[in-house]
């Protein structure tokens, strides 16, 4: 969850050789590489098995409410209970998607299904929206009052997380919703999830466009259905990706005309001298200019694949790397070990290690990593593919592999004990967005999910 003020809603050949003597050197030289990656290669394949395992569990916490069911977004630790964030499963689909076999592509349906479920049975609307959140099971709220229901209440209707206020519409997690539904679309042909996210787009061109001077889309509503003023470069880099899916699967050319829109926001939202992209405007007129987040900077990239904003992945790789250690102040990291990756927003940076990152929560750590960020980068690296960038990529996705070897033991899913090593921890150390909430050592659907398709090389924001 990330993007401007999202406080407000609390939350991608061998040519030849002149001899016989090269061509056996060069074949002898390939073998040995290929064996010194085998043991690499089943290093990789077994983090992605397990990466796989923890999605199941997350989506199968509570069998004795139903089979239509979402997936729990992070460990019971988290103190969130059941919550299912809206944006987390809609990765959790794509993630499914990226893996080859019916089971995964079974599990990929059932998740778009209840997206589906929840478009058609919200207890207040019948528009089309998502809410940020539901719950998907049981628990006793913080001051004793019980949540009895799983994600499917007796009436039938869905049941909106309520307790922690995530009732609003966000414009990017309708966006990710439809993602992942028209890539359910277009692997399964099946008309009901394309009508969906048709459902989604004709939501957020009804109630977040905008003439203001900025232009683009608007942020949503909150949980009462007041729109909010302010408008995320996030946003709107989802909305060229949805968009054009949109456009592609239809063959309607107001789908077209709709991304044009949300791209030229997002180009707005460029700086030329610093080679990064904003995070948005509160007012549709003013840019803001601090804090600066990495998800701009990698998701605009696997989105438009621009060869001039390509740097912005540099900017990210360099102005928000971070390494952590035990001997960080504020670090949870254990003895003797070290990640590397990038951190939310240059607020993360210099972040106030000696107050609390919100009520409750602990200090932050200004060298903590965010691992769903860090799997932004390395799959876009990846796609880009210039000079360095998939060496850069494969530490990236090393560091990831060992947070999920290493970090967030112990922790369970429906009071369930986990697959051993299984699933990404959303930081390794607790870290301020500067967004106005935090990143805390818990497994997470949605870090885990972007693991997968970083390893994959599946990237969810291409729209064609």
């Amino acid at each position: 969850m990330s993007g401007t003020a999202r406080n407000h809603l609390t939350r991608r050949a061998l040519l030849g050789a002149g001899t016989a003597t090269a061509v056996l050197s060069l074949v002898g030289a390939g073998s040995a590489v290929a064996a010194d990656r085998a043991p690499e290669a089943a290093v990789r394949a077994g983090a992605r098995a397990r990466g796989y395992a923890f999605l199941d569990a997350a989506m199968d916490a509570y069998p004795e409410h139903g089979t239509t069911r979402l997936a729990q977004s992070y460990t019971d630790q988290a103190g969130l209970f059941s919550t299912a964030f809206t944006y987390d499963n809609a990765l959790a689909v794509l993630a499914y998607l990226a893996q080859p076999g019916h089971a995964a592509r079974a599990r990929a349906v059932a998740l778009g299904d209840a997206l589906l479920y929840a478009q058609t049975h919200d207890p207040q609307h019948e528009d089309g929206r998502l809410r940020q959140a539901y719950n998907v099971g049981p628990y006793v709220y913080y001051d004793g009052s019980p949540q009895p229901d799983g994600f499917v209440r007796a009436d039938g209707t869905v049941n909106v997380g309520t307790q922690f206020g995530f009732t609003g519409t966000a414009v990017g997690d309708m966006a990710w919703a439809g993602i992942a539904l028209a890539a359910l679309a277009g692997r399964t042909g099946a008309e009901r999830f394309l009508s969906g996210a048709v459902r989604i787009g004709e939501w957020v061109e009804a109630n977040a466009r905008t003439d203001e001077p900025l232009g683009g889309y608007k942020f949503g509503v909150d949980g009462s259905g007041a729109k909010l003023p302010y408008s995320a470069t996030e946003h709107n880099i989802d909305l060229t990706s949805l968009f054009g899916r949109l456009a592609r699967l239809t063959g309607e050319r107001v789908w077209l005309e709709r991304r044009a829109r949300a791209q030229a926001f997002v180009h707005r939202m460029w700086d030329a001298t610093g080679g990064f992209f904003y995070t948005g405007t509160n007012d549709g007129v003013t840019v803001n200019t601090s804090p600066v987040p990495e998800d701009t900077q990698t998701w605009s990239y696997l989105a438009l694949r621009e060869r001039r904003h390509a740097g912005s992945l540099d900017w990210a790789r360099a102005r928000l790397k971070v390494t952590d250690t035990a001997d960080r102040l504020n670090s949870t990291v254990p003895a003797g070990q070290s990640y590397e990756g990038v951190t939310f927003s240059s607020a993360s940076l210099v972040a106030d290690e000696s107050a609390p990152i919100a009520p409750y929560q602990p200090k932050p750590d200004r060298n903590g990593v965010w691992f769903e960020g860090t799997a932004h980068l390395a799959l876009a690296l990846r796609e880009r593919d210039a000079p360095g960038d998939a060496r850069r990529a494969a530490r990236l996705l090393t560091s990831l592999e060992q947070a999920q070897d290493r970090l967030g033991q112990g922790q369970t899913v429906g009071g369930r004990a986990l697959p051993e090593r299984s699933g990404v921890v959303s930081a390794s150390s607790p870290l301020d967005t500067g967004f106005g909430f935090g990143y805390y050592p818990y497994r997470h659907t949605g870090a885990t999910a972007w693991y997968l398709m970083a390893v994959a090389r599946a990237n969810p924001l291409r729209s064609h």
